[in-house]
């Protein structure tokens, strides 16, 4: 990874994949090293989960980290790889202020984007059956007008999350409010479902008209694949958790084969080499910083 990026142009490249004929496939990652992982899988993008930045920490996703710890985990992931991220930002951490305060922390950060939802805080995660309740429209809709408003470059971006279908509404109230956010200026709306299927997606879709960009996010749909989404007029598609539930899953059975066994012979085989661990953290291009001659030769590129 160069880090010499000039500040902005991840927010350019974000901007690019809303707004680009084909559709931008961005994925979850809770630290920097799985941030690598997504980069080198070929995806566009990294999405920063409150929802993954919460276990990770092994706290339910409700509103329990402030805005500096996720912004420090944040800035982290971000600084890995070239790839532009939309953090997740819950509500927005408060009220209006709270929101101007994290548009200026966020974009300063050089992180590209943030995308911020319609619930009141604290919000509970919408997997959550119970308590998804929502923000009045007009609050949430002044909301995003200021958050436009507090940036400071025309590239950064604020993605407002519509958690209608979560709470139980119709598509009539989700074009609601996806239109009154899209008339406060937000550069894109992500609409959220958890039914088995993309069935209030394309209901949704079916009357958009392409206002603004729109974003999904198929956690209970997988089979929808992310070009039958674009068909239907979908810009970006996260796949938001799927990194931190496969650690979980595979670190439990590599636990559970070691104290099975007694020792780790079982599966060091089927675990990832040292080597490749040393190649992911640029091992040797750091420790060859040691041996350069000083004030001689070109400044370090770390690959990504």
């Amino acid at each position: 990874m160069d880090i010499s990026f000039g500040i902005g142009s991840k927010a350019a490249h974000l901007r690019d994949l809303l707004t680009r004929p084909r559709v931008a496939r961005l994925a979850g990652a809770r630290d920097a090293l799985t941030a690598r992982l997504v980069e080198r899988a070929g995806f566009d993008g990294i999405w920063a989960s409150s929802f993954e930045l919460s276990a990770t920490q092994a706290l339910p996703d409700l509103s329990l980290l402030g805005m500096s710890e996720l912004l420090t985990v944040s800035v982290s992931i971000d600084v890995a790889t070239e790839l532009p991220m939309l953090a997740d930002c819950d509500t927005g951490f408060g009220g209006r202020a709270n929101i101007a305060h994290m548009i200026r922390r966020y974009e300063a950060a050089g992180v590209a984007g943030v995308c911020i939802e319609d619930k009141v805080f604290p919000k509970r995660n919408s997997f959550v059956d119970e308590g998804q309740v929502l923000e009045d429209i007009d609050e949430f809709a002044a909301r995003i007008e200021l958050a436009k408003g507090s940036q400071q470059r025309a590239d950064f971006v604020v993605v407002a999350r519509v958690e209608a279908f979560v709470a139980g509404m119709g598509v009539d109230e989700v074009l609601r409010r996806a239109n009154a956010y899209a008339d406060a200026g937000a550069d894109a709306v992500l609409i959220h479902s958890k039914r088995n299927g993309p069935e209030e997606i394309r209901a949704f879709l079916s009357r958009w008209q392409r206002r603004r960009p729109v974003v999904v996010v198929p956690t209970t749909y997988p089979h929808w694949t992310a070009d039958q989404a674009a068909a239907e007029g979908v810009s970006m598609v996260i796949y938001a958790n799927q990194t931190l539930r496969a650690s979980v899953r595979a670190t439990q059975e590599v636990l559970a084969a070691i104290s099975a066994a007694d020792g780790s012979a079982p599966v060091e085989g089927e675990i990832t080499p040292i080597k490749e661990i040393f190649d992911l953290v640029d091992m040797t291009t750091w420790t060859a910083m040691d041996e350069q001659p000083a004030g001689g030769g070109p400044k370090p590129r770390l690959a990504s």
